[in-house]
C-alpha cells in the first residue's frame, strides 16, 4: 500500500464504520421485529450508498491509488489487466483518466451486483440456520449485525490475500474459474433439494462445546455470562459463529467471482463490503418474499457458472467489463421476470 491508498482505504472503512454505528443505534436501538417496511427502507438507503460510491469511483477512481500522470496511470492497468487500451500516445491524461475511471467504476458495480445476488443464496442458508437453532425474530438483527462487522475482517484477509497469491500465481484463477463451474452446476443439479441444518453435528457447534463452557438455554440478547468467576457463552454467540462460518465458506464461491471482474483488490473488497452491509437488510426482506423468486437458483448456477467460464478464457478472450455487466444483468432479469411469468404453483395440502 501507498500513502494515498492507506487514506482512501482508511476513509472507506470509518465511514463504513460510521453507518454501522449508525445502523446499530437506529435499527438495533432494541430488541424488536424487523418489519418488511423497515428492511425496505434500509435495504434502499444501502442500495443508495452503495451507488453514490459507484459515482466517487466514476468520476474520482484516480484517488484510491494516488494517480497523478499517465506514467503512473499505464502500469496501473497493465498490473491488474484492466479490459482497457490507453497506451495510444494519442490520448491525453485527462483523456485515458476518464477511460480508467469508467472502466473501474463498471468493475465496481458489476463486482456489487454479482455478491449482491448471489448473496440472496446466503439468506436462505441465514434462514435454514434461525429456524434450525430457534432464534427468535426479535434477536435476528442483533446477530446479523455482529456477524457481519467479522465478515468485513474476514473479507478483507481473504480478498487481499488472495489478489496476492492471484499476483504471484496466476494460474490459480484458473482453479478459481474451475470452482465456480463446478459450484454453478452443482448448485443447478441440487436447486430443487431440500436444504436442512443439523445444529448437534455443525463444526461450530462441536468446536464450541469442546472449547466453552456453554449454557445450555438462551439468555435474552446476551452472548456472554459471567458466572461464579467463570465466563459462559449462550446458544445465541454460537449461532453467531455459525454465521460467521457459513460467510467464509459463501465467501470461497463470491470472492473469486468477483476476481473475474477484476483484479484491482480495492475494488473487490469495495463491491464486496458494501454487498455485505446490505445483507442484513436484504435478509428481512428476502425472509418475506423469497417464495415468488423461485427460479432464483436457476440464474445464480448460470450466473456462477458464466463467471467461471469467463476465468478460464481469459488468457485467449478478453471480454469488456460493460459487457460482463450486461451479461449479468441479463441472467438475473430473466430469472427475476420467469418467477414472476410462471408463479410456483401451490401443493394443494390435505384436508
Amino acid at each position: 500500500m501507498n500513502l494515498n491508498e492507506i487514506i482512501f482505504f482508511t476513509g472507506f472503512l470509518v465511514v463504513i464504520f460510521v453507518f454501522l454505528f449508525i445502523d446499530l443505534k437506529i435499527a438495533g436501538r432494541d430488541s424488536h421485529v424487523i418489519s418488511f417496511k423497515e428492511a425496505i427502507l434500509w435495504t434502499l438507503i444501502w442500495v443508495f450508498l452503495s451507488l453514490s460510491f459507484f459515482f466517487l469511483i466514476y468520476f474520482f477512481g484516480h484517488l484510491i491509488h494516488g494517480i497523478n500522470d499517465k506514467a503512473g496511470l499505464l502500469p496501473l492497468v497493465d498490473r491488474y489487466e484492466h479490459s482497457i487500451n490507453i497506451s495510444n500516445p494519442a490520448l491525453s491524461y485527462t483523456q485515458a483518466l476518464t477511460i480508467y475511471q469508467h472502466n473501474l467504476g463498471l468493475e465496481y458495480f458489476t463486482g456489487y451486483l454479482i455478491e449482491y445476488s448471489l448473496s440472496v443464496d446466503n439468506v436462505f442458508i441465514m434462514i435454514l440456520i434461525f429456524t434450525a437453532f430457534g432464534i427468535q425474530p426479535r434477536y435476528y438483527h442483533r446477530i446479523l449485525f455482529w456477524g457481519i462487522l467479522g465478515a468485513v475482517i474476514m473479507r478483507f484477509i481473504f480478498i487481499f490475500l488472495s489478489a496476492t497469491l492471484i499476483q504471484r500465481f496466476e494460474w490459480i484463477l484458473y482453479l478459481f474459474g474451475a470452482f465456480l463451474v463446478f459450484t454453478g452446476v452443482q448448485m443447478f443439479i441440487e436447486r430443487n433439494k431440500e436444504k436442512k441444518v443439523k445444529t448437534e453435528d455443525h463444526p461450530m457447534v462441536k468446536f464450541s462445546s469442546r472449547f466453552f463452557k456453554v449454557k445450555s438455554d438462551y439468555k435474552g440478547s446476551k452472548f456472554f455470562l459471567k458466572e461464579h468467576r467463570q465466563l459462559w457463552i449462550t446458544p445465541l454467540f454460537i449461532v453467531l459463529l455459525v454465521i460467521e462460518f457459513t460467510d467464509l465458506i459463501f465467501a470461497v464461491d463470491s470472492v473469486p467471482a468477483i476476481f473475474a471482474v477484476t483484479k484491482d483488490p480495492y475494488i473487490v473488497f469495495f463491491s464486496n463490503i458494501f454487498a455485505i452491509l446490505g445483507l442484513r437488510s436484504l435478509f428481512f426482506v428476502v425472509s418475506n418474499v423469497m417464495q415468488k423468486f423461485h427460479y432464483l437458483k436457476e440464474g445464480l448456477s448460470v450466473l456462477l457458472t458464466f463467471i467461471g467460464v469467463k476465468m478460464l478464457v481469459a488468457h485467449w478472450v478478453n471480454i469488456p467489463t460493460s459487457y460482463s455487466l450486461l451479461v449479468v444483468i441479463g441472467i438475473l432479469a430473466v430469472a427475476i421476470f420467469a418467477s414472476v411469468l410462471f408463479p410456483k404453483q401451490k401443493t394443494a395440502g390435505l384436508h
